[in-house]
């Protein structure tokens, strides 16, 4: 019997990671989320119990607290030794972004992951972050996070782990996992027991872009979302945005096609004055992909969206998910790999 199938979760956004652990058979037991519009849509599709606050006030007396006032009983024991899981802020070492890393405040706050992990011995930790995690400033970034997890570096204020973790980490890409968006990020998985770690293997999934998946827009979208002649570069668009089936962008001075059959990765800034949002052409025009859709793109079967948050809310929150089904796969693999250390 498996007795590590429980999650902790940290920057849980919307919830993605939560939502992939449980369709895996685990059963998410705290989140914790600073902002709070991403906290609403959270609490709209989820019965887990969320601190929204920093991370760093997030320890195991606050757990426990959130978890007594969500009418749920229980001990040091109960948070000890499960999963833990963190899709931290990815901007730091973002392409798209300033790439300060450790230099930026966000990006330091991979060691309030570390004191938890200290404080919590978890059996598994997931983390998720941008593919250039491991380029960054010259891989020294993702080797001092590996040596971290490992007990061979201790943070800024001289905190290591005692229990050192063994890490393997892998790129995927969403498009691999049946979900038509090209999108790769990199996940880390960190076993405190050697055997776990020994037999534990990232999932391959299977390539969406040749087994025939195809993304399939909602019909009766709102006017909003088409462009008229009003719009600026609307002849543009209508010289470019052509072909049904294919995913636009409006980069400021010209239009960008995506001739794969393949949603650009989105991103945080769609809600940033909407340039990064794809468009497509459809029987009613050009228009861009709605907030719904978006969610949809990052394989959130049947989200429920908040009422009153602004459209710019909704795509940022989407582009700052995650892709429901590779963290699926992930959970699958570890739940195997946990199996092995729970034989008598």
């Amino acid at each position: 019997m498996l007795k590590n199938l429980k999650t902790i979760n940290l920057f849980s956004g919307i919830g993605g990671i939560e939502l992939g652990f449980a369709q895996s058979g685990f059963d998410p037991m705290f989140g914790n989320e600073i902002d709070p519009y991403a906290a609403a849509t959270y609490k709209a599709n989820h019965d887990c119990p969320l601190l929204v606050d920093d991370v760093a006030n997030v320890n195991v007396k606050t757990i426990l607290r959130a978890l007594n006032l969500n009418g749920v009983v229980t001990s040091d024991a109960d948070i000890i030794g499960q999963v833990l899981t963190a899709g931290f802020p990815c901007q730091p070492f973002s392409v798209a972004g300033l790439r300060k890393g450790f230099d930026d405040e966000r990006g330091n706050v991979f060691w309030q992951i570390l004191r938890l992990v200290d404080e919590l011995k978890p059996a598994v930790v997931l983390l998720e972050n941008v593919k250039n995690l491991r380029q960054h400033d010259e891989g020294r970034t993702f080797e001092t996070i590996v040596k971290a997890l490992s007990g061979e570096v201790s943070s800024p204020d001289g905190m290591a782990l005692t229990t050192p973790y063994r890490v393997k980490s892998a790129i995927l890409n969403a498009k691999d996992f049946d979900v038509p968006q090209n999108r790769e990020r990199i996940y880390m998985v960190a076993f405190r027991d050697e055997a776990a770690f020994d037999v534990f293997r990232f999932p391959t999934g299977s390539d969406a872009s040749s087994s025939g998946k195809k993304w399939a827009p909602r019909p009766d979208v709102d006017a909003k979302y088409f462009y008229t002649s009003k719009t600026p570069f609307f002849d543009e668009l209508v010289r470019e945005v052509t072909e049904r089936g294919t995913f636009y962008q409006w980069r400021r001075k010209y239009v960008r096609s995506n001739k794969s059959d393949l949603c650009p990765t989105l991103t945080a800034n769609m809600g940033m004055g909407g340039h990064n949002v794809p468009l497509i052409t459809s029987e009613g025009g050009i228009r861009k992909i709605t907030p719904q859709e978006c969610f949809d793109l990052m394989g959130f079967p049947h989200i429920r969206l908040p009422e009153g948050l602004a459209d710019s809310r909704l795509y940022k929150q989407a582009g700052n998910s995650v892709v429901v089904p590779v963290i699926s796969a992930i959970a699958t693999q570890i739940k195997s790999a946990l199996a092995i250390v729970n034989i008598e």
